[in-house]
């Protein structure tokens, strides 16, 4: 398990783990790299939008998970949440937003169902 993110640690070095774990198809790995920075992230107001993106970054991860399982009806259901959070990337000045459009990009990508 990783250890615990506050909101000004590295989220980029998560985000990061999270494309490389993606990529090699880990989407259960992608979704725990990234709980931490979520989990910091919703406790603050002002950082809501990035708990916005981040849970649906996981949720993308997850339902990629549930598809390579053969849960597709499970994996449509969860994708829909990446969905619904995924506009609120292009809304994002944060520093981060690069990161959050690769991501994303690579979660598409990967979309087999």
């Amino acid at each position: 398990m990783n250890p615990p993110l506050k909101p000004n640690s590295n989220v980029h070095e998560a985000l990061e783990r999270f494309v490389n774990v993606v990529e090699n198809e880990d989407f259960v790995e992608g979704h725990e790299v990234l709980e931490p920075a979520w989990h910091a992230f919703k406790k603050l107001p002002e950082s809501l939008n990035d708990a916005f993106i981040l849970k649906g970054l996981i949720n993308g991860a997850t339902a990629l998970a549930l598809a390579k399982k053969g849960k597709l009806d499970g994996a449509k259901r969860v994708w829909a949440t990446f969905e619904k959070y995924a506009p609120l990337i292009n809304l994002s000045s944060s520093e981060r937003t690069p990161y959050y459009r690769q991501a994303a990009r690579l979660l598409q990508h990967k979309k087999m169902f």
